[in-house]
């Protein structure tokens, strides 16, 4: 039986409701999200993070937006997922539209993957 979200991935879960169906999995401290099986942000803590790629990254950086780093072995580690932008908290419109860069962004490393094998 899945782990029921905390009320803060719930929260995150109805905000992106307008993307598609989601869902989130409990992982390594935190929760994957996804949307039609691809994984496109992560919550760490309560924090929201959406997968970018070397074409959406640039667009997250301009919005003021962070990688995810964390500790492993002792030095830090940059994940392909930043943060959700502050602009994107406040206004659903651009929300929307960082959570579709992430959703593109997980489709198109799932892509290059299948093409790799």
């Amino acid at each position: 039986m899945a782990k029921p979200p905390p009320p803060h991935v719930a929260a995150w879960l109805a905000r992106l409701t307008p993307i598609g169906p989601v869902r989130a999995r409990a992982m390594f401290g935190g929760w994957g999200i996804y949307c039609e099986d691809v994984m496109f942000a992560l919550i760490a803590g309560e924090e929201l993070f959406f997968k970018v790629d070397a074409e959406t990254e640039p667009q997250f950086a301009a919005a003021g937006s962070t990688p995810f780093v964390y500790h492993g072995k002792g030095t830090p580690v940059r994940m392909s997922y930043w943060r959700c932008p502050a602009a994107a908290v406040d206004d659903l419109a651009v929300f929307e539209t960082f959570a579709r860069l992430g959703v593109e962004a997980a489709r198109r490393k799932g892509r290059l993957a299948r093409k790799r094998r």
